[in-house]
C-alpha cells in the first residue's frame, strides 16, 4: 500500500483536544450557570458542590474516552472559559477548576484507571479548595494573617481552658469534610461510568432554546495594551515592595495613587471597591489584628491596627492587580501569539466551546432530576457528548481543499488528475478548470473548461480588444466568464464535489467568480477544490473565513497522492455523516 504525505491541516484539531473541549465547555456550562445560582444565594460550601460536579464528570467520561491528558486539558478549558463569568474575580477560580483536573490527572496516571486511582484523584481534587483558600488568604494578606489565625485560636483556648492545641483542629475537620466529599464525587463517577458502558443512555433531541454569549465580558471598544500588561504587573510588584520596606506612610499613599490609577482606566477595579462585603471584611480583619496582636504578643493596639491595616492594603493590591491583569489578557494580540506556539491548538478548541456553550446550557438538566437520580442523569450528559463527539468531527472534516504552489509548477495538471481519481470512485464532480494556453514555449491565455461538458472557451489572451476589462497583462475575453459562470452555476447544486482552478486577484477583487465562490463555502454542502497561488493563499482564506480547510502543496504531494488524501478525507466526512 502507498504511504501519501500528510495534507496540511492549519485550521485542524485533534481529537483529544476536541473531546477536551466537549467535556470542558460541559464542565463550564454548570460552572457558569449553577455557580452564579450559588454564589448569588450565598450558600455555604458550594464550591465543593460544584468541584464534585467536574470530578463526578470527568471519572464517567474516562470510562468512554481513555485518553490519557484528557483531564487537564478539560480543566484548561473550563478555566479559560471562567471568562464568560460577569465576576472580576475569575483567577482564583480558574487555578481551582485547572488544579484539581490537574490532580485527579496524576492520580489517575500514577495508579491507572483503577478505583485507587479514581478515589485518590477525587479526594485530592476536591481537598485542592482548602489549600488554595488557605494560600490564597496568606498571598493576599502576607505571613502576618497566619499569626492574626494562631493567636486567636490561642485565645480562646486559653479562654476555655482547653487542654490540647486546638491549632490545627478546625482545618483538619474542614480537611475531612472535602476528602469525604470527594470520594463521594469519585464514587457517584464511577458508578456513572460503569453504568453507561453496561447499558448507553438514548440521546434526546437536544434543546433548542436561544442563548447568547461572546467570549468576551469586557467591554468590546476597550483599548487593549502591552505596554500596560506589564506596566501594571511592575505596579503590583512595587507595591507590595513598598509595603514590606517602607513606613505606613509611604506604602499607605503609593497604594491609593496606585488604586486610582486602576480604579480610571479599568471598571472591573472600580467595581471591586464598590462592594460592601470588599470594606467590611477590610474593616473586620483590620480590628482582628490589633486584638491579637494586642492580647497575645503585647504590642500596643495602635501597633495592631497598623499591621492589619498593611494586611488589607497588601491584599487590595492583589485583587485590584490581577483583577487589571485580567482584563488585558483579553488582549487579541496575545491569543495570536499563542496561535504561534505549541499551544496553538488551545485558541482553536476555545473557539469550538464557545459554540458549543448555548446548546450546553440548554440541555443541562434540572436541579430535582440531579437530586432525585445523579448516576441516570450523568449517564444521559456522557451520551449528549458522545454525541456531541460525532457531530463535531462530522463538522470539522476537511470540505475545502487549496491545492497551491507558484505559476507553472502544476496545479492544473494537478486538479486534473484528482477529478480522475474522485470520478473512479463514482462522485460527482463539476466546476471550472483554466488549462494554459502556450505558443512557442510563451504563455500567451488561459481557457475555461467546463469539467461536467467537457465544453470549452477562451478566457484571458494577451491580445484582445483595448475596451476589454484586463487583470494584469491579459484581457478578459466575455466567452469566457459566460462559460464559467454557467459551468458554476449548474455545479453550485447538482454535485458532491466542485473545482475553481486559479482563484486569484479577480477574486479578491469580487470579480471573476467571487458570487460563486461565496456561496461555495457558506451556502452549500459540497466539497471544494479551489487553486490557488501560493502568493494569494493568506488572502483567500482570510478573505472567505476559511476554517475547514486542507491545504496540499503541488511540490510536497503528487497527483496520485493527493486524490487519495482528498478521497480519504471526503469518506471520514460520510462516515460520521452515516454514523449521526
Amino acid at each position: 500500500m502507498a504511504n501519501y504525505a500528510p495534507a496540511i491541516d492549519k485550521n485542524k484539531l485533534s481529537e483529544k483536544w476536541i473531546k477536551a473541549s466537549i467535556v470542558g465547555t460541559t464542565w463550564a456550562a454548570s460552572e457558569i450557570v449553577l455557580g452564579s445560582f450559588l454564589h448569588n444565594l450565598r450558600i455555604p460550601f458550594s464550591s465543593l458542590l460544584l468541584t464534585a460536579i467536574g470530578i463526578i464528570l470527568l471519572i464517567s467520561v474516562s470510562y468512554l474516552w481513555k485518553e490519557q491528558g484528557l483531564f487537564w486539558r478539560a480543566g484548561l478549558i473550563c478555566a479559560l472559559m471562567k471568562t464568560m463569568s460577569p465576576s472580576a474575580v475569575i483567577f482564583g477560580p480558574m487555578i481551582a477548576i485547572f488544579s484539581q483536573a490537574t490532580l485527579l490527572e496524576i492520580s489517575v496516571r500514577l495508579f491507572r484507571r483503577t478505583l485507587l486511582g479514581f478515589l485518590l484523584g477525587g479526594m485530592l481534587a476536591m481537598s485542592w479548595n482548602l489549600f488554595q483558600k488557605i494560600f490564597n488568604m496568606i498571598i493576599f494578606y502576607g505571613s502576618n494573617i497566619v499569626e492574626v489565625y494562631a493567636d486567636l485560636l490561642k485565645y480562646a483556648q486559653i479562654q476555655l481552658n482547653l487542654q490540647f492545641d486546638v491549632v490545627w483542629l478546625p482545618i483538619l475537620i474542614l480537611l475531612a469534610i472535602y476528602c469525604l466529599s470527594g470520594l463521594f464525587a469519585a464514587a457517584i463517577g464511577i458508578k456513572a461510568g460503569k453504568n453507561f458502558t453496561k447499558q448507553p443512555a438514548v440521546v434526546k433531541p437536544g434543546n433548542k432554546t436561544n442563548y447568547s454569549f461572546s467570549p468576551n465580558n469586557t467591554e468590546q471598544s476597550f483599548n487593549y495594551s502591552i505596554f500596560w500588561l506589564f506596566f501594571n504587573l511592575s505596579l503590583i510588584i512595587m507595591a507590595l515592595v513598598l509595603l514590606n520596606a517602607t513606613s505606613w506612610f509611604v506604602w499607605s499613599v503609593a497604594v491609593l495613587i496606585i488604586s486610582v490609577i486602576w480604579v480610571l482606566r479599568y471598571k472591573r477595579a472600580l467595581s471591586r471597591l464598590s462592594k460592601p462585603k470588599f470594606w467590611a471584611s477590610f474593616v473586620i480583619i483590620t480590628m482582628l489584628t490589633a486584638f491579637a496582636f494586642n492580647k497575645m504578643q503585647s504590642q500596643s493596639f495602635l501597633n495592631g491596627f497598623l499591621i492589619g491595616l498593611q494586611m488589607n492594603f497588601r491584599a487590595a493590591t492583589i485583587i485590584l492587580g490581577f483583577s487589571v491583569l485580567g482584563t488585558e489578557l483579553y488582549n487579541p494580540k496575545i491569543r495570536a501569539f499563542f496561535m504561534k506556539t505549541s499551544m496553538k491548538q488551545l485558541p482553536l478548541a476555545l473557539e469550538l466551546s464557545f459554540q458549543s456553550l448555548p446548546m450546553m446550557i440548554a440541555n443541562l438538566p434540572d436541579s430535582r432530576s440531579i437530586m432525585k437520580n445523579p448516576v441516570s442523569v450523568i449517564c444521559g450528559i456522557i451520551s449528549q457528548i458522545e454525541f456531541r463527539l460525532s457531530e463535531i468531527k462530522s463538522n470539522l472534516c476537511s470540505r475545502i481543499f487549496i491545492i497551491t504552489g507558484s505559476v507553472g509548477e502544476g496545479k492544473t495538471s494537478q486538479i486534473q488528475q484528482i477529478v480522475e481519481t474522485l470520478k473512479e470512485r463514482n462522485m460527482s464532480i463539476g466546476g471550472i478548470l483554466s488549462p494554459r494556453i502556450m505558443e512557442n514555449g510563451t504563455t500567451t491565455g488561459y481557457d475555461i473548461l467546463d469539467i461536467k461538458t467537457n465544453e470549452r472557451a477562451a478566457f484571458l489572451r494577451k491580445s484582445g480588444d483595448g475596451q476589454m476589462a484586463q487583470i494584469g497583462s491579459y484581457c478578459i475575453l466575455p466567452e469566457g466568464i459566460k462559460k464559467g459562470r454557467h459551468a458554476l452555476k449548474n455545479s453550485t447544486f447538482n454535485h458532491q464535489v466542485v473545482v475553481i482552478d486559479e482563484v486569484g486577484k479577480l477574486e479578491l477583487n469580487n470579480q471573476g467568480w467571487a458570487g460563486y465562490l461565496n456561496h461555495l463555502v457558506h451556502g452549500s454542502k459540497s466539497h471544494l477544490i479551489l487553486s490557488v497561488r501560493e502568493r494569494f493563499m493568506e488572502e483567500v482564506i482570510d478573505k472567505w473565513h476559511l476554517k475547514d480547510y486542507t491545504v496540499l502543496h503541488v511540490s510536497e504531494n503528487d497527483r496520485i497522492q493527493s486524490g487519495h488524501i482528498i478521497a480519504r478525507h471526503m469518506d471520514e466526512q460520510n462516515m460520521h455523516t452515516a454514523t449521526r
